[in-house]
């Protein structure tokens, strides 16, 4: 058997901090987003991980997306609200630099609110929580991306949203309680990774451009394109058809710019709510009740006495810690990427 090669995870980040600064980003810029990316990746986000580096970086090099923290826009403050226009600068450190606004109105007043539109692509959303919740607070994403439409409206067949993930971060007297939910049966990334493998998906969660339930990712990817059905399928989906137009609400309504504007690139709309438990019932009871029903739901029988009841986060904390401990066993396609990339960028591979 082959051993798995496994990267200490300090030295990843200071390779892939090199290739962000090599390709022209700011120095707060690499670390920002390296440090985003990474933690997709320790938590077992491997969509949303360092296979990213390649996307952005080349969008980076043809001019699609920018990287000088400057560029980033505080359009507004007020102290609890703030709004950025992100001007197409890497998501990551738009995301990142809105959390820690919206930490400070928290740790201020309570509660903090910053929303972001035109950032370029933000990555996973959970890889943001875990700073703040080891603080305390409890932090909220949320996420939309008004040039794309991928998701039909419950009882249609057109596509008209994006799968508008929702996150959050609750602290406990453990590990936190971390969700990453989007709003649709399933993610594009799903759809296309079974399209590449020629494979079909587990259930029907498409609708075909003609009307029909489908599990052949074949009638995603057609002229015109087929639909993701909302979360909770043909059955339940008017509550992640609901869900979705709420963070359509709180993200690009909010941000000032959306689908009416018609744009036509790529650009997140995101919200990031914190909360500091502080100035209401207080950490201590808080951190109380969030560990008692953690502890509650740990405890339930399962349906399958081999596959334990989880909460939210739990397998993804128990990657992460090991990845810390053992180094981070990256996919060689990944490896390939990041050494092609560094090979273009004229800096020493990962593999050497």
């Amino acid at each position: 058997m082959t051993d798995v090669k496994r990267y200490d995870a300090n030295k990843l980040a200071a390779f892939v901090e090199q290739l962000f600064e090599t390709a022209g980003a700011d120095a707060e810029v690499a670390r920002v987003v390296t440090r985003v990316l990474l933690e997709g990746e320790l938590l077992g986000h491997r969509t949303h991980g360092l296979n990213l580096v390649s996307r952005y970086i080349g969008g980076l090099l043809d001019g699609q997306v920018k990287a000088r923290a400057e560029l980033l826009e505080q359009v507004s403050d007020s102290g609890i609200a703030t709004l950025f226009d992100g001007h197409y600068v890497l998501g990551p450190y738009c995301v990142s630099r809105a959390l820690d606004c919206a930490a400070k109105g928290a740790t201020e007043q309570g509660i903090g609110i910053a929303v972001v539109r035109r950032a370029a692509h933000i990555g996973c959303l959970a890889a943001y929580l875990k700073p703040f919740t080891d603080r305390g607070l409890l932090a909220m994403v949320y996420s939309s991306d008004p040039s794309v439409g991928l998701v039909c409206a419950h009882g249609g067949i057109d596509p008209v949203y994006t799968p508008n993930p929702i996150a959050a971060g609750i602290p406990t007297r453990g590990e936190p309680i971390l969700l990453d939910v989007s709003m649709s049966t399933v993610t594009l990334g799903l759809v296309g990774q079974c399209r590449d493998a020629g494979s079909s998906l587990a259930h029907p969660v498409l609708v075909s451009n003609d009307g029909r339930l489908s599990d052949d990712p074949r009638d995603f990817f057609t002229t015109p394109p087929g639909s993701i059905l909302p979360l909770g399928g043909q059955a339940f989906g008017h509550k992640g058809f609901a869900l979705a137009i709420l963070v359509e609400a709180l993200t690009s309504g909010l941000a000032g710019h959306g689908r009416k504007d018609a744009p036509e690139q790529w650009g997140a709309s995101a919200t990031a709510v914190v909360i500091d438990p502080r100035f209401f019932g207080g950490l201590e009871a808080f951190t109380a009740e969030s560990s008692f029903l953690g502890q509650l739901i740990l405890a339930s029988r399962p349906l399958d006495p081999e596959r334990p009841v989880r909460l939210p986060g739990q397998a993804g904390l128990k990657l992460r810690e090991q990845a810390l401990r053992d180094g981070v066993s990256l996919a060689q396609s990944v490896v390939d990427a990041l050494d092609q990339l560094a090979g273009q960028l004229q800096l020493p591979t990962l593999s050497q």
